[in-house]
């Protein structure tokens, strides 16, 4: 939600209402509302007021507490209201239904609340619009393409396979990065008990030498006189930084972006080719079936760019309709954004001029689809070294800094 100065001009006398809205029409509506009889003249967009900022930001400390709607439990209500509509049920049914089975206690109140819109006679996109959020633009997309083409079925059907497609790619990536993040956990906690348990019993000696210690048992030592000394503050600044970055990160659209370009940076390593390979597997999927489905390119394209989370290769894939709009061919228009490899290009452009742009698509998405997979099954082979460079480094921290300082004695004693 945003804030607005809303300008209201009545009887010759002008005053400034903040409003808060999602955007300036939504704002202008909310004036007039308030203000019947009353001229609304203009809205500016404005910074919350301290008050609403601090209700904001406990809105939002307690909300990342609140249970997300699984993924799983709306596809399967997704699939459910596609096979009911299917055997001819009506949509208020189907949903109602569903509302009564979903386990999910926030996806039940979701369901019957957009039956009860329904009822009221609200169209079905303008009862699930106000849950963009928990649904996302994809579902709302095929919502109003079912109900243009009055096949809720055949959308929603089409709705839950992109989800799954969404759904078992995040799993597996899970899965392939479960295990090197608990390796390296592991190894982070095991040097951290080495350096506040076994270095401690060495610094009384190491304290007794005239010389100076070498630079490793010095590194060593410094550790752990801050981790004894200022774990918990260590810790407390730590998870503040790391919850300040993702507040910027969630908040604020130049830091996101910022950071978006560095993930997907070449020099970035592994992780810029699984974001990249990922993002652009997500919307061909999406742009791909949005067109066979019958909705035309210029917004399959708007809805498509949507689903792309990185804003740096958002900001670029933008561009692709704003040049359509100017008279420019899709596949030209995709290869101004430097981000399609040459064959695929070709691939668009033949589907182009021989009519089968959704079936070139679909290759596509299947060859974006086949890099990612690769990334993901060989996730363990490419993290490997830097796991190997890491543990390398912390027992050869280890061992030098406990180590020479002996040696050195050892030499003295001579």
């Amino acid at each position: 939600m945003k804030y607005f100065n809303v300008t209201i001009l009545a009887k010759g006398k002008k005053s400034i209402q903040t409003v808060e809205a999602m955007n300036k029409v939504s704002a202008v509506k909310i004036a007039k509302k308030n203000n019947p009889g009353k001229i609304v003249q203009r809205a500016v967009e404005t910074s919350a007021p301290s008050g609403a900022q601090m209700n904001n930001l406990l809105g939002e400390f307690k909300k990342s507490f609140e249970p997300k709607i699984d993924l799983n439990n709306k596809i399967a209500a997704i699939r459910q209201i596609a096979v009911m509509t299917d055997a001819g049920i009506s949509i208020h049914d189907a949903i109602t239904e569903v509302a009564a089975n979903a386990e999910n206690p926030k996806l039940k109140k979701i369901y019957e609340n957009i039956a009860s819109d329904i009822n009221a006679g609200k169209s079905i996109a303008d009862s699930i619009e106000p849950y963009r959020e928990e649904f996302g633009h994809i579902a709302i997309a095929m919502t109003n393409l079912g109900e243009k083409t009055g096949n809720i079925a055949g959308s929603y059907a089409k709705l839950a396979h992109i989800l799954e497609d969404i759904r078992d790619n995040l799993k597996k990536f899970k899965k392939a990065i479960r295990t090197p993040l608990i390796t390296f956990a592991a190894m982070g906690v095991a040097f951290t008990i080495l350096i506040m348990v076994v270095v401690p019993k060495f610094k009384e000696m190491f304290e007794k030498f005239d010389t100076a210690l070498p630079v490793p048992t010095q590194i060593l030592l410094f550790l752990e006189d801050v981790l004894n000394n200022y774990g918990i503050y260590v810790l407390a600044v730590l998870a503040s930084i790391v919850f300040i970055a993702l507040k910027q990160y969630k908040n604020n659209k130049q830091f996101k972006y910022k950071v978006d370009k560095i993930l997907v940076h070449p020099k970035f390593y592994l992780i810029h080719k699984i974001i990249f390979f990922s993002t652009m597997h997500k919307y061909t999927l999406v742009f791909g079936e949005l067109v066979k489905s019958g909705i035309p390119v210029s917004e399959a394209l708007d809805t498509a760019v949507d689903m792309v989370d990185n804003s740096y290769i958002k900001e670029k894939l933008l561009t692709v309709n704003a040049n359509i709009s100017r008279g420019i061919s899709l596949s030209d228009a995709f290869e101004q954004t430097e981000l399609f490899e040459n064959m695929l290009l070709q691939m668009i452009r033949a589907g182009e001029t021989g009519g089968q742009l959704d079936a070139m698509l679909g290759k596509v998405t299947e060859y974006y689809d086949s890099r990612f997979q690769d990334l993901i099954d060989n996730l363990a082979a490419y993290i490997e070294p830097i796991m190997l460079f890491f543990i390398a480094g912390l027992v050869l921290l280890m061992a030098l800094g406990i180590f020479m300082p002996m040696w050195d004695l050892g030499k003295a004693v001579k």
